[in-house]
């Protein structure tokens, strides 16, 4: 699995207002609603004044998403990939994604993954697909692990993995930071009933795993 990349798309202060602005505007509308005149006027910008830092739209939800994956290799697949036991690292899979959408102030951007990647031209939608597909077969391959130790429930690992992945992937659409549950009690009830339904019984969740990989 290809190692972390680094992305600076929000370092720098007027890109990075750019970036979160449409990631938010993407996030609330969806891709076809949100327009690059929408986006300037949100950010009291120009249209030839946003062109100047971005070539187009497409462009613009590609370097996003990119972004994203960028988040997961670094705060989920890369601390799980240390991980030789495949409870333990079933567990910091799911704690560590839950946390990036609920503690990561560009959670929208994740959220994006989910159902926009059909605006994308063909080779940036292959390039998402293909990375999202790494971390899939991870998740799968973690779940085929479990079940040749016999700790898995009887459940296909295709169906599991996409299972843990919706579940997790479903938070952004419904979390509230200000809300009644602070993020880690999320992070903490996904957890368990994410392997409490995986697990077979005996083989449940131990000591939060990895849980100052997010904290600032």
């Amino acid at each position: 699995m290809p190692k972390a990349e680094k992305n600076h798309l929000f370092e720098d202060e007027r890109a990075g207002a750019i970036y979160r602005t449409a990631a938010r505007m993407i996030y609330e509308r969806g891709f076809d609603a949100t327009s690059m005149s929408g986006i300037a006027e949100a950010l009291g910008m120009t249209k030839p004044g946003l062109y100047y830092y971005v070539k187009g739209k497409k462009e613009l939800l590609y370097s996003i998403m990119s972004f994203a994956m960028g988040q997961l290799d670094e705060y989920v697949i890369g601390p799980a990939q240390e991980i030789a036991d495949p409870k333990e690292r079933l567990q910091i899979i799911v704690r560590q994604h839950a946390r990036l959408l609920t503690q990561q102030n560009e959670a929208g951007v994740l959220a994006i993954l989910m159902d926009e990647v059909g605006g994308l031209s063909p080779e940036q939608k292959q390039s998402i697909v293909e990375r999202k597909r790494v971390y899939f077969d991870f998740v799968r391959t973690t779940l085929d692990e479990l079940a040749a130790t016999d700790s898995l429930q009887p459940v296909d690992s295709t169906v599991g993995a996409f299972s843990i992945l919706g579940m997790v992937m479903w938070i952004s659409r419904w979390y509230q930071p200000d809300g009644r549950l602070s993020s880690e009690e999320v992070v903490s009830s996904i957890t368990r009933i994410a392997l409490g339904g995986l697990l077979r019984q005996g083989d449940g969740i131990t000591a939060p795993v990895g849980s100052d990989l997010l904290q600032t």
